[in-house]
């Protein structure tokens, strides 16, 4: 054994040491390795042999320490792989490019994972990934454990109000059971209690649902596409299932999803400041190899070799320590909590006026007990007495404070939020801001992209120019000059992020993975022009890349030709900025010709009628050097520019999405204006907007409404105020073009959605009040800064979420009726009964059953109302209007004055009008107040439409919640008599109480007839008093 361990020490690599070691030590034989290793170690270095005098001891490769970890699965495990976990890990965090280089690099760690750099992994069976992920972990991170249901309950004892109540619920449950034993003495206090637990039980519920469901919607929006090679053959695979040994293919806006290794790529600009912090990008290249995950590729593009993922990486360390917050306040939420805030210190006053009141009576002796017996009497009553009627009086008060506050008004907001985030996942939008939903219906512009949102985003070419001549599909190549084709191939070929790959089972099946633009370039080359992407790749030699960005709108590469060593550049990009750079053209013949005068008009013609033909117009160019001049390291020297010559002229046709002119149509009818803004030239941009009815017949000869980037950036400030609402197109913008149109919308006092799909879109998406990325083809930085991801790339998903926007704040709105009303409604019977019979109709008990109705059940019910088209026939809701319309003023009073007036008759002359006794009048006062709170939830349901029962048979739950607060109610009254201080009532009782109820319905009808002015009441009031002044 020692001499296999002493071969394995004095062989040591950093990157090949566990090719040396025996699989099968056993746990002694390791703790003897490990002990020999230090032995000789320490001999090694304090021998006399090994020093000289006056001289340092250099270093040594067969002195170094090798460090000793059992977590490395090479010394703690069977691995089936040349290297350990920690190896990996720490290799890239330590950044030591001379370790690495001295180790073989990035080939060497790539053949100890079993890796070819070209095809990637062989994942033959399911088990080499498994493998991987067994040696290597999986690329998940542990998450901070989610907030348990018992922390909901936790906060609802937190409440003020309802540690009060169980304070009052302990004192009369004490007294209670001391005046009349335990057998009898329970059911005041006793009955507190539990509806207090129910009440907190019930919202504990809700809440902790809604927690679950926003972290179900942070687990997906994590889930990022990734793309690798696998069996030669690129791919998208999940974030989650990247392993260790993967080829990730990176591009401009990715994610790094791991740790890892560059392998290959041109101007390949990271940006890490989300772990470093630092603004300024770095640039990574095989002098600087090392990637961190979780930052993003700011320019270029490239292939790494991943080395770590999770938890052995920094970023899962660090956001395995970083909990989701679910919390987040949305701008409603904070004008409805400061609602709250008002209308709870109102009902504080009323229930202290309720109390000083009550207690007043109560020791003035002007209070009677069920018997008719005076509560209080000088100088007879006992302290227990005294005791038990403050305790009761205290309880009133302090309920009349939980039903002034409207605490379900927060709660009916996150109801609402996570209902409509959970639907609008089902079509196609997820939601990464809350806030985002409720400003969605308050939209005014939409500024909307081209590309895959109104169109299809499945491109083909269909129309192929070289030089002045139309080449049409299907025609002989065979009359077009080899020498053009050659360089147009070669041009395709290597200036793309494009690749082909050709399943070797199929003589003629070809995959094409890219950008959807360079799958259809591609395609065409393949399929058209016979190219063989892997022959152009092995005759030439590629020496810088320019990539292709949204401002430049081109992309070019500089190439050695191996068998003659001859210098060429290709220029791919907008036809006509590309025509721009070039002063000849190459006819069919392959005859060199100058562009000047008529050709070049001619050319521009051919573009012009391309792109009315809703074609994207894309040309080729290429310049030529006999000999190549090194450029002596200056990787920032710019690809040669001009003096090209233009090999020719391709047109993409890419179709509207189906039903697209429909939702535009939609959104319009809303009252949102719709911009599309474009990289495209006018006229494609024009035909396109046309097309989809952004244009109306007669604006495309309107300068107004359609103008280019660089016109409206020019433009004075005032200016562009002045034009930026009329303009309904702007084609070849740039992401800064739009950045600026969104500033002067905000201005204009508009409330702006953008959407958006590139890294340089991060900037409009974040400025605008609602940022829309797209899920197919946006780039994860562009996903990052927007609120809403619109997985189907589709602008009817946009109109969508616009709906789901409006209907957020409408049903806030419905609920805030019906709960203002249940509020006035009960503050005003108490506090008048209480101020002149000294006693309140409903008990601690009742006023908590109706807290829960209202509260919670009522936000339940009418928070999950689906969208109706009646929606976007309205005008969009402006910032600053209130929340409460007039229209809900109307109906709200005239609810609540009809309950008031008919309880308090109840109250005052209810015994001889019904001829019962008192407690059963109080229980018709109770059972009557519940049942016009639950026909009245009906009336909620629409605030200016007379039919109150359209689409109820759409919405289950709210049927379900009905029906089962009557059940409930029945059960309250009928069955539970001494816990909620009711009487039986009989069938006619019952019916009067229905009755009663079922008023508010004609009622509501009527008042709705009634007209309100559009200017909020309490700004008509305040001019009035200002005229007065």
């Amino acid at each position: 054994m020692h001499e296999i361990l002493d071969t394995a020490f004095l062989s040591y690599d950093p990157l090949d040491v566990s090719l040396r070691v025996p699989v099968n030590l056993r746990l002694i034989a390791k703790r003897w390795r490990r002990a020999y290793l230090a032995i000789y170690c320490s001999r090694a270095i304090s021998s006399p042999r090994s020093r000289k005098a006056g001289k340092v001891l250099s270093p040594r490769r067969s002195f170094a320490a090798i460090p000793i970890r059992e977590d490395d699965p090479v010394l703690s495990s069977e691995s089936p792989y040349g290297i350990g976990r920690s190896q990996l890990a720490d290799l890239v965090k330590s950044k030591d490019l001379k370790a690495l280089k001295d180790g073989g690099g990035a080939v060497k760690v790539a053949s100890l994972l079993g890796t070819d750099l070209e095809s990637g992994i062989t994942p033959a069976n399911p088990e080499d990934v498994l493998s991987r992920q067994e040696a290597f972990g999986r690329n998940t991170y542990e998450r901070p454990r989610a907030r348990g249901f018992f922390s909901f309950i936790v906060d609802g004892f937190k409440d003020l109000t309802i540690v009060i109540l169980l304070f009052c619920a302990a004192l009369s449950l004490g007294f209670g059971i001391k005046q009349n034993g335990i057998k009898d003495g329970w059911y005041d206090g006793g009955s507190i209690f539990v509806a207090v637990f129910l009440v907190i039980a019930v919202s504990a519920v809700s809440n902790f649902r809604q927690s679950r469901q926003f972290e179900k919607l942070s687990e997906v929006s994590g889930n990022i596409p990734v793309d690798v090679v696998r069996e030669g053959r690129r791919q998208k695979v999940s974030i989650f299932e990247i392993v260790v040994g993967d080829v990730v293919f990176l591009k401009i806006g990715d994610q790094i999803p791991a740790d890892g290794l560059f392998i290959d790529g041109h101007s390949l600009q990271i940006d890490e400041s989300s772990m470093t912090g630092e603004s300024d990008h770095v640039e990574v290249n095989s002098m600087h190899p090392f990637l961190f995950s979780g930052t993003k590729v700011a320019d270029g593009y490239g292939k790494m070799l991943v080395t770590s993922v999770g938890m052995s990486t920094t970023w899962g360390e660090m956001m395995s320590s970083i909990s989701r917050d679910t919390n987040e306040q949305t701008p409603l939420q904070a004008r409805l909590n400061n609602l709250t805030s008002s209308i709870g210190k109102l009902g504080l006053a009323v229930a202290f006026l309720v109390l000083v009141v009550l207690l007043i009576r109560f020791f003035t002796g002007n209070t009677y007990d069920e018997n008719g017996n005076r509560e209080f009497t000088s100088g007879v009553s006992t302290s227990n007495d005294i005791i038990n009627g403050v305790v009761g009086i205290v309880a009133a008060a302090v309920t009349i404070v939980v039903v002034a506050i409207p605490e379900g008004l927060p709660l009916a907001v996150t109801l609402t939020l996570a209902y409509s985030m959970k639907r609008m996942m089902k079509d196609q939008a997820m939601v990464r801001k809350l806030s985002a939903c409720e400003t969605m219906g308050s939209a005014t512009t939409i500024c909307t992209d081209k590309t895959g949102t109104l169109t299809m985003n499945q491109m083909t070419v269909t129309s192929f120019h070289l030089g002045n001549e139309s080449i049409s599909e299907g025609r002989n190549h065979s009359s077009i000059s080899s020498y053009v084709l050659d360089l147009i191939r070669t041009g395709v070929a290597l200036n793309t992020t494009g690749s082909v790959y050709k399943s070797s089972s199929a003589a003629s099946d070809y995959e094409f993975s890219g950008s959807p633009t360079e799958k259809a370039i591609l395609c065409w080359a393949v399929t058209q022009l016979g190219m063989d992407i892997d022959e152009e790749k092995r005759s030439y030699e590629i020496v810088q890349v320019e990539a292709f960005n949204s401002s430049k709108k081109r992309s070019g590469v500089s190439l050695i030709k191996k068998a003659d060593r001859t210098h060429h550049v290709h220029w791919k990009g907008a036809a006509e900025m590309t025509l721009a750079m070039c002063s000849s053209f190459y006819d069919s013949n392959g005859i060199e010709k100058e562009l000047i005068g008529y050709e070049r008009t001619k050319l521009e013609q051919i573009i012009e009628s391309m792109a009315a033909r809703s074609l994207r117009c894309i040309a080729f160019a290429h310049g030529h050097e006999s000999e190549f001049q090194p450029k002596d390291g200056n990787a920032e020297e710019r690809l040669k520019e001009d003096g090209l010559t233009l090999l020719g002229l391709i047109g993409i046709k890419d179709p509207c999405r189906p039903g697209v002119k429909t939702a535009v149509q939609a959104c319009q009818d809303a009252g949102v204006s719709i911009k599309m803004v474009t990289g495209d030239n006018v006229f494609t941009a024009k035909a396109i907007a046309t097309e989809c009815g952004i244009l109306k017949p007669g604006d495309e000869t309107n300068d107004c409404a359609v103008i280019e980037g660089s016109e409206f950036r020019n433009l004075s400030p005032q200016a562009r105020l002045e034009r930026v609402e009329k303009i309904r197109v702007m084609a070849r913008s740039s992401p800064f073009d739009k950045l600026l149109m969104v500033q002067c919308l905000k201005q204009m006092g508009h409330v702006v959605a953008v959407t958006g799909d590139g890294t340089n879109d991060a900037p409009a998406l974040k400025e605008a009040d609602i940022g829309l990325s797209m899920g197919i083809q946006g780039t994860e930085v562009a996903k990052e800064s927007s609120d809403i991801v619109i997985l189907d790339d589709n602008f009817a998903t946009v109109t969508t979420v616009l709906r789901w926007g409006r209907c957020v704040y409408t049903n806030i709105q419905k609920f805030l009726q019906f709960q203002l009303t249940v509020n006035v409604a009960a503050l005003v019977i108490n506090f008048v009964a209480a101020v002149s019979s000294g006693s309140v109709p409903l008990t601690a008990v009742q006023l908590l059953w109706v807290n829960l109705i209202m509260d919670t059940l009522g936000a339940l019910a009418l928070a999950t109302e689906r969208p109706t088209e009646e929606l976007m026939r309205k005008p969009p809701v402006g910032r600053t209007e209130p929340l409460i319309t007039n229209a809900m003023w109307r109906n709200l009073v005239a609810q609540a004055t009809y309950q008031v007036a008919v309880l308090l008759t109840l109250q005052f002359a209810g015994e001889s009008i019904l001829g019962v006794s008192q407690a059963t009048n109080r229980t018709v006062i109770f059972n009557a107040f519940v049942l016009c709170q639950v026909f009245n939830e009906f009336n909620a349901r629409e605030i200016e439409r007379r039919n109150v029962f359209e689409g109820l048979h759409r919405n289950r739950l709210f049927v379900g919640i009905v029906a089962g607060t009557v059940v409930l109610q029945v059960v309250m009254v009928e069955f539970l008599k001494r816990f909620a201080n009711t009487e039986r009532l009989s069938w006619g009782l019952w019916g009067i109480c229905v009755a009663i109820a079922a008023a508010s319905w004609p009622i509501g009808w009527v008042v709705k007839c009634v007209p309100v002015p559009a200017t909020p009441i309490f700004t008509l009031l305040r001019l009035k008093f200002l005229r007065r002044k």
